[in-house]
Formats: structure tokens, C-alpha cells, sequence
């Protein structure tokens, strides 16, 4: 009976190694490079490198139903907001503040509110804005949109720019 040595059974098990690694990223070339390919995954990166960065952005978080604005690595302000209801979610992604309004007007499927302070649209009509019709904050109650107090959605508003990033998150 011939006895195995280490060499005997290395080589072959190196070779089934690196052919399955090889294999793995013809079929999904992410996994060699590291970079995430889910959306969870691109959101993750895009803090990481908002937190490496000394720019302003905006963190919300939906699970939490709170808004960090941050600079760089280091919060400066943080609050309880009001995201979509189920039947009208919040989108979750990585945005751009688009344009903003001091005063506006928002109309929809079931809402028509006029003089909606501070507005900051981030993706079409989703946007950022002070609700000065309810008190739920924490609560998901909106069309979409994330709700803050009045005063806190000032204080963002004058704090952000067009272009600040806003990172939405479960």
C-alpha cells in the first residue's frame, strides 16, 4: 500500500482550489474585487466613503426613523423623522439633494398641503421636507416623503445645499 505524503495530496487540492476561485469570478467578477453588488452593499460603501470624505451628507436611517446630518466622520445634528407608511415607502438608495423650496406645495394620490416649509427634493417628488401637520415623529406616516418637525427641517435646510448627499437606509 503506498503511503500518501503531504505533496501527494496538496497539489491537487491547490489546483481545485484555485480553479473554484477562478471559476467564481468568470461567474460573479465582484467577488474578486471586494466591491458589494446588492444595493445594502452600494449603500455600506457609499458611508464608508462619505465617512472618509469632510463633505456634508445626510444619513437616514428607516428601521431607526431618525436623520444624522454628518461631516465627514463626525454628526452634528440628529432627529426623529416620520419615512413612508407601507403602502408608500420611503425609497432606500444613495441621492443627491436636487432642488430646494422654502415654501412649497405638495399634491398627490389622497394629499393636497399647501405651504410645506423647507422642502429638499432628493428623487423626483420625494423629498425631505417640515411637516407642520402631525406630531408622530418615529412613526412612519407619510406619503413617501421624509417628515421632520418644522424647526429641525429649518435647520437642515440652511445646514444643506444643493448636491449634499442623502443616504436612506432600512
Amino acid at each position: 500500500m503506498k503511503n500518501l505524503t503531504c505533496v501527494d495530496w496538496v497539489r491537487p487540492f491547490k489546483v481545485l482550489l484555485t480553479s473554484a476561485v477562478v471559476s467564481l469570478t468568470v461567474i460573479n467578477p465582484v467577488v474578486g474585487t471586494g466591491i458589494p453588488n446588492t444595493k445594502t452593499g452600494k449603500i455600506q460603501q457609499a458611508v464608508a466613503q462619505l465617512q472618509k470624505s469632510d463633505q456634508r451628507w445626510i444619513q437616514i436611517n428607516l428601521a431607526k426613523q431618525n436623520l444624522i446630518a454628518w461631516e465627514g466622520n463626525k454628526p452634528v445634528y440628529a432627529i426623529t423623522i416620520s419615512s413612508g407608511k407601507r403602502a408608500t415607502p420611503t425609497r432606500i438608495g444613495t441621492f443627491k439633494i436636487q432642488s430646494m423650496h422654502k415654501v412649497t406645495r405638495m399634491r398627490g394620490r389622497g394629499y393636497d398641503v399647501p405651504n410645506v416649509p423647507y422642502a429638499m427634493f432628493y428623487d423626483g417628488n420625494y423629498g425631505i421636507h417640515g411637516a407642520y401637520w402631525h406630531r408622530r415623529f418615529g412613526t412612519p406616516v407619510s406619503h413617501g416623503c421624509v417628515n421632520l418637525a418644522p424647526n429641525h427641517a429649518k435647520w437642515l435646510f440652511n445646514w444643506s445645499k444643493v448636491g449634499t448627499p442623502v443616504v436612506i437606509q432600512k
